[in-house]
């Protein structure tokens, strides 16, 4: 898969199709902008899958954004899951054992674009990425945070000119296609939205609540962050508390990507391991274009005041040619993996 004219579309708008705004910036006090957690501790932990018996819970959510609902008990079957997003120690082991080239690291086919050549702003037709960048005035405008930035990719999350890739962070500014050629390579899966939902839940339900163990914003999004989780932008996987199923970051750091194709809402009566709809009943109002595929848990970028997603039932299209600085994925395995 080629970026398509959607991606090079919402980057050149600013790449929001993961944001949607609820309520209205709010002001801090002096003295709590002043304010800032100590840095966290972040043990390393292991890379080994853990083992879910499969059950049934409550999915989706009512109260919050009309595409979570409606709640109805869902059943899936046994599976095992990675314990945290896949990171860039991981990607780099695949790309080593296989010379394997992001789609974010490939420059842009102008055929993708329905207008002429000369019409196409150079740099949109150069490998590259959407990657956050805070405005440093008050906006309520995603085109104002997100810009497309040539070079950008896995390797060099911010850019050419930024650092480079942390290995115990997740892999960002990938594609569907990259996601779906490591899971291969690793003998797994994208999860389905319900298995991801099942794992992340782990058997309780937290409603609209920011939670304390999970990286989100703290602050009026996108000007001021507080940082009182510890981490302005991205962590290292493990710096906050797994929940009751073994499992870190299953809401906030960076949003991950299942397999199911989103389309608001869920079916009332597909209530046994649902695959969501098919590619052909898909449907993104923020994306019309094309099918997206379903991203949960929110990110670094989810705060009180706009995109309350840092909750299990979150969920949100996304365009699978996209690469952005706060996606990632976890990869399931239907039997257990070798070592």
């Amino acid at each position: 898969m080629t970026r398509s004219p959607a991606f090079l579309v919402a980057s050149v708008i600013g790449a929001g199709v993961l944001l949607t705004a609820s309520a209205c910036s709010g002001e801090k006090a002096e003295d709590e902008q002043a304010a800032a957690a100590a840095p966290r501790k972040c043990p390393a932990i292991a890379d080994t899958p853990v083992k879910l018996a499969g059950g049934t819970f409550e999915m989706g959510e009512d109260d919050v954004y009309d595409e979570e609902g409606p709640v109805r008990k869902t059943t899936v079957g046994g599976f095992w899951i990675d314990p945290h997003e896949v990171t860039n120690r991981q990607f780099a082991r695949f790309v080593e054992a296989t010379g394997y080239v992001t789609i974010a690291e490939k420059p842009v086919d102008p055929k993708q674009f329905q207008v002429p050549v000369d019409q196409i702003p150079p740099d949109m037709l150069k490998a590259g990425s959407a990657v956050f960048t805070p405005p440093d005035f008050p906006s309520n405008h995603y085109a104002d945070w997100w810009k497309y930035v040539p070079g950008a990719n896995w390797k060099k999350p911010y850019g050419p000119t930024g650092p480079g890739q942390v290995p115990n962070e997740p892999a960002v500014h990938l594609a569907w296609d990259d996601m779906v050629a490591y899971a291969k390579w690793a003998g797994g899966r994208l999860p389905t939205e319900a298995e991801w939902e099942y794992a992340a839940s782990a058997g309780t339900r937290s409603g609209n609540v920011q939670p304390a163990e999970a990286n989100s914003w703290q602050g009026a999004f996108p000007n001021y962050n507080a940082e009182s989780d510890g981490f302005k932008g991205v962590a290292p996987v493990g710096c906050y508390k797994p929940n009751a199923n073994g499992l870190y970051d299953m809401v906030g750091n960076v949003w991950e990507v299942t397999s199911d194709f989103f389309r608001p809402g869920h079916n009332p009566d597909d209530k046994d391991n649902p695959r969501g709809p098919d590619e052909g009943s898909a449907y993104d109002p923020l994306n019309p274009g094309m099918p997206s595929r379903t991203v949960k848990g929110g990110s670094y970028l989810c705060a009180p005041n706009y995109c309350q997603r840092y909750r299990p039932a979150s969920r949100q299209g996304r365009d699978p040619g996209l690469g952005t600085s706060n996606v990632g994925f976890r990869l399931v395995y239907d039997s257990a993996p070798t070592p």
